[in-house]
């Protein structure tokens, strides 16, 4: 499988019910760096483990819409704005962040993860900004 078939068969993966997403996906020596609103958080295997925890005991659905999927031998840069249902509202899909993701692969499966996020409202989602590109 390639590095940018991996990625996309994560983002298509159930991740908000399946719990051996996390070890189908992760290297088990992987560190992910994220940016978000809140700052910078570094997150080991365990940590990512325990955060999609609780990923799954908020929402009954996550979803992907990727605009950018771009592979250069075992790096992949994904842009995508990430919709969930919540268990309170399961029919209501929202939007969460919109993120820009640069994926080290190692051994077909997640290494290291390089994240920016922000919160996604309204204005951003009616937008063009993010919006599919073909290139």
């Amino acid at each position: 499988m390639t590095s940018k078939a991996l990625i996309k068969s994560f983002y298509e993966s159930d991740l908000a019910n399946d719990e051996t997403v996390i070890d189908q996906f992760y290297h088990k020596d992987c560190i992910i760096f994220w940016n978000s609103s809140k700052g910078l958080s570094e997150r080991n295997f365990d940590e990512i483990s325990l955060f999609f925890k609780g990923v799954r005991e908020s929402y009954n659905d996550l979803r992907f819409d990727t605009t950018h999927l771009l592979e250069e031998d075992n790096l992949v840069t994904a842009r995508y704005t990430l919709y969930a249902c919540t268990i309170e509202s399961e029919g209501d899909e929202i939007p969460l962040a919109h993120y820009i993701c640069i994926y080290h692969i190692k051994d077909n499966k997640i290494h290291r993860a390089y994240e920016i996020s922000q919160p996604a409202d309204k204005d951003t989602i009616d937008s063009n900004a993010f919006s599919e590109i073909k290139l």
